[in-house]
């Protein structure tokens, strides 16, 4: 099995880098080792690009296994910036809910974006493929791995926008690290409300989106913590589509999903408290955080299953 070796720059996770400063500040070199030893596995292709499994070796440090994202031939010069801008946004991070972006590679074709790899790949596909095998701690868990992530994205004054399952990463550890921060944006700080606002134009995704983003391309932390809520439903239920077979027009009418089978009470409750039609009425990640932490510390909360009723 031959695989991809890399040497390079690393990036410095306190800079505050431009898409156009990526290429000045990692001057990668794409391969150490001769021709015939840089293949590499394909993990996942996809409408704009592939990412494969190697392995990297940086000086002084030991090798690892890297997830390595490519952009397809004949890129746009647009799609070129838009690819390095999430990893310039990625490269400002660190925490361990966060996924770690290990370097770039612009100076030779293709353009790559190397992140640490994660052996469990996407929580909603993880979670169908393992329906019913973890118990409620170890979900909470999840969630508060996701939570903390989230977290430290809002405190970093950033709004996800794509906020998913899909976009969740696990490692065989079952940590959750948020990932793809390709609609991710920085909020000005100068006012008491930081919102970004969008431009018209692009699709939304709308089961996992906040009513005043669908609406108003408006978008702050607190349609991120909707988002998260839909994402806690898609955990308990282990994977399920969010809204099922329902049309974008009926899920934007005020409706909120039931409690997943088994689910217990007190989680639904905070589903709930995420999908507030005020935004200003959900909680913040801090207390999202917080209340996981009290439930892991007192699993007899977790007992009492919520009841099945349409809200």
């Amino acid at each position: 099995m031959r695989e991809h070796y890399f040497n390079f720059c690393h990036l410095n996770h306190n800079s505050m880098l431009s898409g156009t400063a990526v290429d000045k500040m990692l001057p990668l070199v794409p391969q150490t080792e001769k021709e015939e030893d840089t293949n590499c596995i394909l993990f996942i292709a996809g409408e704009f690009g592939e990412v494969y499994k190697g392995r990297l070796k940086l000086p002084g440090k030991r090798e690892i296994y890297v997830a390595i994202k490519t952009l397809k031939a004949g890129y746009s010069e647009k799609q070129r910036r838009d690819f390095l801008s999430e990893a310039s946004i990625m490269g400002q991070f660190d925490h361990p809910n966060i996924i770690r972006l290990e370097g770039v590679v612009t100076k030779s074709r293709p353009v790559m974006i190397i992140t640490e790899f994660m052996e469990n790949g996407a929580l909603d596909s993880f979670l169908r493929q393992n329906d019913g095998q973890f118990t409620v701690i170890q979900l909470v868990g999840m969630l508060r791995g996701i939570a903390a992530g989230m977290k430290y994205l809002s405190e970093m004054n950033y709004v996800h926008r794509d906020l998913a399952a899909r976009n969740i990463l696990v490692n065989s550890n079952l940590v959750c690290k948020v990932s793809d921060f390709g609609l991710s944006r920085y909020l000005q700080d100068d006012t008491s409300d930081p919102t970004y606002t969008s431009s018209l134009g692009g699709k939304i995704p709308v089961r996992w989106t906040a009513p005043e983003a669908i609406a108003y391309h408006k978008f702050t932390s607190a349609s991120d913590v909707w988002s998260y809520g839909i994402v806690m439903w898609e955990v308990m239920s282990f994977g399920e589509r969010p809204y099922w077979d329902m049309s974008n027009q009926d899920v934007s009418q005020d409706y909120r999903l039931p409690p997943p089978m088994d689910c217990p009470a007190a989680l639904h409750q905070l589903m709930l408290d995420c999908w507030q039609k005020d935004r200003n009425s959900r909680p913040r990640f801090a207390e999202i955080v917080n209340t996981l932490d009290k439930m892991i510390r007192n699993p007899a909360s977790l007992k009492t299953v919520a009841t099945i009723t349409t809200v």
